[in-house]
């Protein structure tokens, strides 16, 4: 049986969990929430950047993406910050919608999964 790998464990959710070759990420938000959608949208990618190094792996591996966003609006300018930090041909499968935040300055929370 492989071994399952959690990253930071909390009482409600790990910071990653690692299973058989894939990793699982969380809903990350940005750290500075006084930013707006293309600040919060950097710091989130930035995190998830660093939590897959931590992982032995990067984005040219992203398989899945769940992207929540305060303001549908906000998505265009979303797609500003997030469409150059794919790598060129490697976009993962994705949902974006609307979402009431858990907490009101929060704009943006992306989820994503890859593999090893």
């Amino acid at each position: 049986m492989s071994k399952i790998i959690r990253t930071e464990p909390g009482p409600i959710l790990s910071k990653a969990v690692e299973y058989h070759g894939f990793v699982y990420l969380p809903g990350i938000t940005a750290r500075d929430t006084s930013l707006d959608i293309k600040g919060q949208t950097a710091d989130v990618l930035a995190q998830i950047d660093e939590m897959l190094e931590h992982h032995g792996t990067d984005k040219t591996r992203l398989l899945q993406a769940v992207i929540w966003v305060k303001h549908m609006k906000d998505r265009v300018l979303l797609n500003e910050i997030w469409t150059p930090w794919l790598p060129k041909n490697g976009a993962p499968v994705r949902a974006c919608v609307q979402a009431e935040m858990a907490a009101p300055e929060v704009l943006v929370e992306i989820m994503v999964t890859a593999c090893k």
